[in-house]
């Protein structure tokens, strides 16, 4: 038997967000926390979402009530604990009478302004895209629409600020790391973990393993495990584009598709729009998952319908695409599968194991509050839940107030770009004066990629987060590699190297 110092209580298998969410909220409470994760932190499906904190408007007509009533409660409370990559966003809804009626649009926007308890993000209403900025991009013949607001969000940020968050709670993260079995050793699971980089291998002890590991908790239930059944989840993709600025104004596009789908349009990296998403039945390794030229032509030709501008597949500069690993409830349309998620935990008489199935980031953190009640049963005596008022690293700003924020810097940091500032700042928050140093001048932050990207940054995300490639660094830690050219690419790759 280990010696007690030895022994997590707590093997967290996969770092997305909900991985990464549990291990924050269990490390705060005093739980002894490993998470491993075999790619980089967010590399898969945490990455590849819309990057909204928002309720769902269309989940209301599935009456998925409690889902959407928990999203939209969740949206003011993550607005402040991370008010640097969390920030409101208004959207607006053309009208196209052939879809959903007026009548049921306000029903449905009534519901959404109510069920959440709104505090901080303004109303719905009715507005003339002929006589507001809403109609900016936007067919002539469009005349009625409705704005709503709801919160954007960086992903693969949150997910690398709870990580960091945790670590300062206490918890060991250790990416690029694989968890190859997991087996009941008396009271406790002995995992084999295994270095990706050099083929190494380690041995980990924990009192509770939490299969976190989105698209891959299946096979890590059923394999990694040595379980001998599939738990019931179905792999739907979802794919994006980004293409060249569509519309004007700050605001996004809720747009309906004749498969009474929607898609978003949504401003990205200032220049760029991001739209999405697709809702498509994968099979297969989802580390595969790639955008089709379908799903490329799906996408181009449901907001060409909208905009004065018709957008096709070579207007696309990138693209992402990521697999949802949604809890089957039997629906026959991938659109309409529950967004909601299960935990299911085991604990027939040997060490617990708690699984995670479903889920979106939204939630993800009342998700953590779930899984901690039901680990509680088993690991009696944890403190109470915390995680509701405490900023995420770089969030604890007077306020909540990022602006504020953003103007002292440039006022304590004269010598700097201001907009640059303003740049790092969306992504670091507070922790941008540690990240500039003693820095006076742009000359003093090191080596300039190109666009925003200094060495300073760069060898801030090697050493506090994690980030070992230049695909770390370019599309998951910022989204640099938008704005870079092919040299300023390859030079991160080689300097990463």
């Amino acid at each position: 038997m280990p010696a007690d110092h030895d022994i997590f209580d707590l093997l967290v298998v996969g770092g997305g967000i909900n991985g990464a969410g549990i291990a924050r909220d269990a490390a705060g409470r005093g739980l002894k926390v490993l998470l491993v994760e075999r790619a980089d932190l967010a590399q898969a499906t945490s990455s590849a979402s819309s990057k909204l904190i928002h309720g769902g408007l269309r989940y209301l007509e599935q009456y998925a009530f409690r889902l959407v009533r928990e999203a939209l409660a969740e949206r003011e409370t993550l607005l402040a604990m991370a008010p640097h990559i969390i920030w409101p966003l208004v959207f607006a809804l053309p009208h196209a009478p052939s879809l959903r009626p007026a009548w049921m649009i306000r029903a449905g926007l009534f519901l959404y302004d109510h069920l959440g308890g709104r505090r901080r993000l303004p109303g719905s209403r009715g507005v003339d895209l002929r006589r507001t900025p809403f109609g900016a991009g936007l067919r002539p013949e469009l005349r009625k629409g409705f704005v709503y607001s709801d919160c954007w969000v960086d992903d693969a940020r949150l997910v690398v600020l709870n990580a960091r968050d945790a670590v300062a709670r206490g918890a060991v993260v250790r990416t690029r790391t694989e968890c190859v079995t997991a087996r009941r050793t008396g009271p406790l699971w002995e995992a084999v973990l295994r270095d990706v980089r050099t083929g190494g291998e380690t041995t980990a002890v924990a009192r509770l393993l939490v299969n976190a590991a989105g698209p891959w908790a299946d096979r890590v239930a059923a394999g990694v495990m040595g379980g001998n059944r599939r738990p019931p989840l179905r792999h739907v993709k979802g794919s994006h584009i980004v293409v060249p600025r569509v519309h004007d104004g700050d605001h996004a596009l809720i747009l309906q598709n004749d498969d009474r789908r929607v898609v978003f349009v949504i401003p990205y990296e200032g220049v760029f729009s991001l739209i999405g998403t697709t809702d498509v039945p994968v099979t297969g390794d989802p580390a595969d998952a790639a955008i089709g030229e379908d799903e490329i032509a799906y996408l181009c030709t449901a907001v060409s319908r909208y905009l004065a501008r018709p957008l096709a597949p070579a207007d696309v500069v990138w693209s992402y695409a990521g697999v949802r690993p949604l809890y089957d409830d039997g629906s026959a349309d991938p659109s309409a599968v529950t967004r909601d998620y299960v935990l299911s935990l085991e604990a027939d008489g040997g060490p617990p194991s708690l699984h995670v199935y479903g889920g979106k980031i939204t939630t993800y953190r009342r998700l953590a509050e779930h899984a901690m009640e039901k680990i509680a049963t088993v690991l009696p005596g944890l403190a109470p839940a915390w995680t509701a008022g405490a900023p995420l690293p770089g969030g604890a700003m007077p306020d909540a107030d990022f602006d504020r924020f953003v103007a002292d810097l440039a006022r304590r940091r004269p010598g700097l770009d201001a907009a640059w500032l303003r740049r790092l700042a969306r992504r670091h928050g507070t922790v941008a004066d540690d990240i500039i140093g003693e820095a006076r001048s742009m000359a003093d932050l090191g080596r300039h990629f190109g666009a925003a990207l200094y060495g300073c940054e760069v060898d801030w995300l090697r050493r506090a987060e994690w980030a070992e490639t230049a695909d770390d660094v370019l599309w998951r830690r910022t989204k640099e590699g938008l704005h870079l050219d092919p040299a300023g690419r390859a030079a991160v790759a080689a300097y990463m190297a």
